[in-house]
């Protein structure tokens, strides 16, 4: 006879389960994945499947060999930990390098600390971020985007994100008027995905997208985009309205880079982002802020993905000092 375990109360009855919601976020992400494939060709669907496939790979080595216990690589985690690292790297970045950085992402990131939900950074991110610093030049060459039906054998050239452009105008001595028209009709190229950058920042609608579903579904939450976005238009925006030749508008910072990738996908990780609505909004707002300081005033153009991860280190904090109220308790 089975014996039935129940914890205590209060219990909550309800049809979602990890492996519902890892899926759903993969659904979600589907959009963003055709349009990289539309642009990038067969580049992109390499650097996806090498990506996943690797993850799946090194999660169910490490828990059959290493840790000896039960594999749940069908669980999907290590989907979105395989689609993510290839949405944060480039469509031309070489196969060893795509599997050293699922390595990590799943060795180091997750599997260090006892597998999913024991994590405390993004995996992806922790992959991310070390094949940046391992391999700058690889990591930061961007092929340019070209629609499927136009493509040739010169589309192998490359070429800066609008970003990069910005960063090197101003290092330059440049206004941003004077380096805006260098990035010609950059609001439709980048809400389409006519633009070069990794995988999953060429589009933002199609990004969008998948946010407007995983609200759907209820797989996110409001508090960590809206504190991330805010923080952004607030900080942005006093720098520019400050010195508008040299600070660019925010909308600019939104649409670039890797910002509504990170905002929606990544800061928004059950795992490592705060359980209180309190510190999910300070979570956001801290990533936001950081994000806009290292863009402004450091020497690599992007943010989201330090910024991600530093306000990931700041979760057990948040979680202690903003603690929801137990069940039943009284208020003084």
């Amino acid at each position: 006879m089975s014996l039935l375990t129940i914890s205590g109360s209060p219990h909550i009855h309800g049809d979602q389960s990890v492996k519902k919601i890892m899926y759903g976020v993969i659904y979600a992400m589907i959009p963003a994945m055709l349009v990289s494939i539309y642009f990038f060709g067969i580049d992109a669907v390499r650097v996806l499947l090498i990506s996943v496939i690797s993850c799946l790979l090194f999660e169910y080595l490490i828990q059959k060999y290493l840790i000896k216990g039960e594999t749940t690589i069908n669980d999907g985690s290590a989907i979105i930990t395989g689609v993510l690292l290839a949405f944060n790297v480039p469509s031309n970045l070489p196969i060893g390098i795509i599997i050293i950085g699922a390595f990590v992402a799943i060795g180091i990131g997750k599997m260090s600390f006892g597998g999913l939900g024991k994590n405390v950074f993004n995996p992806a991110l922790v992959g991310r971020v070390f094949l940046l610093i391992s391999f700058p030049v690889q990591m930061t060459s961007w092929p340019i985007a070209k629609p499927l039906f136009v493509k040739s054998i010169t589309d192998a050239i490359t070429g800066p994100t609008p970003l990069g452009i910005m960063k090197e105008g101003l290092y330059a001595g440049k206004t941003v008027q004077e380096i805006m028209p260098e990035i010609p009709n950059y609001v439709q190229d980048l809400m389409i995905g006519y633009q070069g950058g990794s995988l999953g920042e060429v589009s933002a609608f199609a990004l969008i997208i998948g946010a407007i579903y995983m609200f759907y579904r209820k797989i996110i939450t409001w508090q960590i985009p809206t504190a991330f976005l805010g923080s952004v238009i607030v900080f942005s925006g006093i720098l520019w309205l400050v010195n508008p030749q040299h600070y660019v508008d925010p909308l600019f910072h939104i649409i670039t880079g890797g910002m509504i990738l990170g905002v929606f996908y990544m800061a928004t990780d059950m795992v490592s982002s705060p359980m209180s609505s309190k510190g999910q909004i300070i979570f956001g707002l801290g990533a936001g802020i950081i994000t806009i300081i290292i863009r402004v005033f450091g020497a690599y153009p992007e943010g989201v993905s330090f910024a991600i991860l530093i306000m990931n280190a700041f979760v057990p904090l948040l979680n202690k000092g903003f603690k929801p109220k137990r069940f039943g308790e009284t208020v003084n």
